[in-house]
């Protein structure tokens, strides 16, 4: 199941970075960045009593005017609103209730969604309690006073934010069709390939309106197998600003991706690759999706005997933290190798759900410490004593050693090349659980 979605919405200085900092800075556990890859503060992956879920900070501009306050803020509120399960509606206790705040409210009431109103700055429980009262008039349910500087309320509010995550359904954990996101920059011809992927000549099975989210769901049956592609193509709410159009098109792309089995990355032949794809292949890297890139517009591009293999090492060189990923050259305009998609996306299903026999795993990794000696630290050396396959999609391996430390992430990379080497595991990421043991454990 996907994680749940819990965007903050809110006003210029309200505290929404600082609650959005302090939640993604220790006070609930957030994973950590991956080497290799930047990006964005716009969201971050926490957890409050073993509930998971992914936190997103709406904020961006904060101009002068006044009226571009208020449709900065609509911009946000209706992001809030087609994207999260659960809404952090921001206000300021020491500024009071604005009009600005009522408007958004109306928007926020209308959405069905759940929607926390929560009350910051409120430093001295005491002294700003009567002025809380004051945010029961916005009509969206009780105040929930917070001070992010000083830390206070914060354990309360998570408590009432966690009781809203949507329960997973029995039709959802039943649903074993492969879910695939079409995702990438605007104008790269997301929405071509999905209405080809889609299109007459398949059996559209259903179109499901995304309860949560504004996607639409496209259930497809092709050969026999159902595929359900999430779109992620349109963007409907055209904004001037680039850095805001960005931001947006990322809290799209996060939330497609974590709903998704595999990540079809979308790019632009004639532009090439660029750090925006590298951040959005690194989305769904972080979340252990399985990853194509989808070479676009191939068409138009001249060609002689040596353009694929160069354009295929600069791929690789700037999405060097997924050298797994498979690539794929095509023209949604022409169909040039479009249907190839189907069987790649099978391809990685299959690696995906792969398992390895532990005495297979173990042959490999004693092999691999024979071939090179494990690091060692101020005279004491790793040792490994046993790995075994946990779990599936993405192949997730725990491996035994007798000291955690020692276990630098380049020798973990060296194991996961050597079993990549016999098993192959195209197009999925693979994820290492160190676990240590002490020698008379064994």
């Amino acid at each position: 199941m996907s994680k749940p979605i819990v965007a903050i919405v809110g006003r210029p200085n309200v505290g929404k970075s600082t609650l959005f900092n302090l939640l993604a800075g220790g006070r609930i556990s957030i994973v950590k960045d991956t080497p290799g890859v930047t990006r964005d503060r716009i969201y971050a992956d926490g957890s409050w009593l073993d509930k998971d879920f992914t936190l997103i900070d709406t904020g961006g501009i904060e101009p002068d005017s006044k009226d571009i306050i208020l449709s900065s803020m609509r911009e946000q509120a209706q992001i809030a609103i087609d994207t999260a399960d659960v809404i952090l509606f921001i206000t300021d206790v020491r500024q009071g209730l604005v009009d600005a705040d009522s408007k958004v409210a109306d928007m926020l009431r209308r959405s069905a969604k759940p929607v926390l109103l929560i009350v910051n700055k409120v430093d001295n429980f005491e002294k700003f309690i009567p002025d809380v009262y004051e945010f029961y008039n916005l009509g969206i349910g009780e105040p929930i006073p917070i001070s992010a500087a000083s830390k206070l309320g914060i354990g309360d509010m998570l408590d009432i934010m966690i009781e809203h995550f949507p329960e997973q359904t029995s039709l959802e954990e039943e649903d074993d069709r492969p879910r695939i996101a079409i995702v990438g920059k605007p104008n790269v011809g997301k929405s071509s390939i999905i209405n080809n992927l889609t299109g007459k000549e398949r059996v559209i099975v259903s179109n499901i309106a995304g309860t949560t989210r504004d996607a639409i769901d496209t259930a497809v049956k092709y050969h026999g197998k159902e595929y359900v592609f999430i779109d992620t193509a349109g963007l409907r709410r055209k904004n001037k600003i680039k850095e805001e159009l960005e931001r947006f098109s990322i809290i799209r792309t996060v939330t497609a991706v974590e709903r998704a089995d595999i990540v079809l990355v979308v790019i632009d032949a004639i532009e090439g690759i660029t750090e925006q794809d590298a951040k959005i292949a690194g989305i769904a890297h972080e979340r252990g999706k399985g990853i194509m890139i989808v070479v676009n517009k191939w068409d138009a591009i001249e060609k002689d005997n040596k353009t694929v293999r160069e354009y295929e090492h600069e791929i690789r060189r700037v999405l060097s933290f997924i050298p797994y990923a498979e690539i794929i050259f095509v023209s949604a305009i022409t169909g040039q190798r479009l249907s190839k998609l189907y069987e790649r996306i099978d391809l990685i299903i299959q690696n995906q759900n792969l398992r390895i026999a532990t005495g297979v795993l173990n042959e490999i990794m004693m092999e691999a410490v024979a071939m090179q000696q494990p690091p060692s630290d101020k005279g004491k050396r790793l040792k490994l004593y046993y790995i075994t396959q946990v779990g599936v999609k993405p192949p997730t391996f725990v491996i035994f050693v007798n000291d955690k430390e020692l276990m630098h992430f380049s020798y973990t990379r060296y194991l996961e090349n050597k079993i990549r080497e016999a098993f192959g595991f195209k197009g999925t990421s693979l994820k290492f659980l160190i676990r240590e043991r002490k020698e008379k454990d064994r």
